[in-house]
C-alpha cells in the first residue's frame, strides 16, 4: 500500500510504500482509508508542537478520518496517540474510537468537519451547562472551526452568536452562517453582555479584551463561562487578576485530556448526523493523497482533505 510518511519534523511527509496492515490486537480493525483531513492538530500532533503528541518518527500522520470496515460499513474514526495514521490507503484503528455513518454520508464532507466541528460542540455540550437563548461570543469565527462553532451554537440552541476575527472580509460571510452580530477583533468589549465566550485565540488579544469588556457588563454578579479552545494568537495570555475577583468569570479549556474520550464519542454520531443533513456545512477541498507533500502547508482555510488512492 501507499501511505505518506513523516521521517523530519522541519520537512513535509513523503508518499511512498509502506508495509501492509494487520489488526495484531483482538480488539483492532484493520479498515480502507476513504478520506482524511489535513486539521491544524494533524499537523501540530505529526510536528510535536501539540501538547498531546508522543509518537516518535518515523510516523504517518492523520488524526482521523472516513474509513471502510471489512462489513463495508462507513465509520468515522478519532485515533490516539500512534504512529499509522489515516494518510495512508489502509489503517488500524479501534473500534470503540469510532462511530459508524449514515450510509449517504458524504466522506469527504464528514473528514473535513467533524474534527473542527467537535471543539464547539463537545465545549457545549460537555464544558457548561448553557442556558436556553445563551448569548454566546466566538473569538476566532474566521476559521473554519470558529466558522462552525457560530452554527453549532445556533444548532445547539444559543439565542445570539456574535462573530468575532481579523479577517473581515471573511467576518462578513458569517451571517449566512447564523452569525447575529458581526466584531472585529480589536472591539470584544462591545460583547460584554455574553453569556459564554469560545475562545480560538487566546493570547493577547484575549489578555487585553478582557478586562474593558468584564466592566462593560451591565450586571458583573451575572455568569459568564470563558471556554478556552484554541491558542491561535499565542499559548499564552497574561490575565490580570482583577478579572477574576471583578466579575462572575469562569475560565475553563476544552480539549484533549479535559473531556473523556468515551464522552468525546459520545458527541459524534449527532454531529455526523448535523452534516449530513447539512444543518452544518463547510467548504471543503478533496486532495490525492500523493500530493502530500505539496498540499502539507496549505493555509487552513482551503480545509484540505486527502483521498487515498485517488
Amino acid at each position: 500500500m501507499h501511505a505518506a510518511i513523516l521521517s523530519d519534523f522541519n520537512r513535509p511527509p513523503v508518499y511512498a510504500e509502506h508495509p501492509d496492515v494487520q489488526a495484531s490486537a483482538p480488539d483492532s480493525l484493520a479498515v480502507d482509508v476513504l478520506a482524511a483531513g489535513l486539521h491544524h492538530l494533524t499537523r501540530a500532533k505529526a510536528t510535536g508542537r501539540h501538547y498531546s503528541s508522543g509518537a516518535a518518527l518515523p510516523l504517518v500522520p492523520g488524526v482521523d478520518g472516513v474509513v471502510r470496515d471489512s462489513a463495508g460499513s462507513l465509520r468515522y474514526v478519532a485515533l490516539d496517540d500512534t504512529r499509522l495514521g489515516t494518510f495512508a490507503e489502509r489503517t488500524v484503528i479501534d473500534p470503540q474510537r469510532s462511530v459508524i455513518l449514515p450510509p449517504n454520508a458524504d466522506p469527504v464532507t464528514i473528514a473535513a468537519a467533524m474534527n473542527p466541528a467537535m471543539s464547539s460542540w463537545v465545549a457545549l455540550r460537555r464544558r457548561v451547562s448553557m442556558p436556553a437563548n445563551a448569548r454566546v461570543l466566538v473569538i476566532g469565527a474566521t476559521g473554519a472551526a470558529g466558522g462552525l462553532a457560530v452554527q453549532v451554537a445556533k444548532l445547539l440552541g444559543a439565542g445570539h452568536v456574535t462573530a468575532s476575527g481579523r479577517d473581515l472580509a471573511r467576518l462578513s460571510t458569517l451571517t449566512d452562517l447564523g452569525a447575529d452580530e458581526l466584531l472585529p477583533l480589536s472591539d470584544l468589549a462591545a460583547a460584554a453582555d455574553v453569556d459564554i465566550v469560545l475562545d480560538y485565540v487566546w493570547g493577547e488579544p484575549v489578555a487585553s479584551a478582557l478586562i474593558p469588556m468584564l466592566t462593560r457588563r451591565r450586571d458583573r454578579s451575572a455568569h459568564l463561562t470563558w471556554i478556552q479552545v484554541g491558542s491561535m494568537a499565542g499559548p499564552t495570555a497574561p490575565i490580570p487578576a482583577a478579572a477574576l475577583r471583578s466579575a462572575r468569570l469562569q475560565m475553563v479549556g476544552s480539549g484533549i485530556g479535559s473531556v473523556a474520550s468515551s464522552d468525546i464519542i459520545a458527541e459524534l454520531p449527532a454531529i455526523a448526523e448535523a452534516l449530513t443533513s447539512g444543518a452544518l456545512t463547510i467548504d471543503s477541498r478533496a486532495v490525492p493523497l500523493s500530493l502530500v507533500e505539496q498540499y502539507w502547508d496549505a493555509p487552513a482555510s482551503e480545509r484540505v482533505v486527502f483521498v487515498p488512492g485517488a
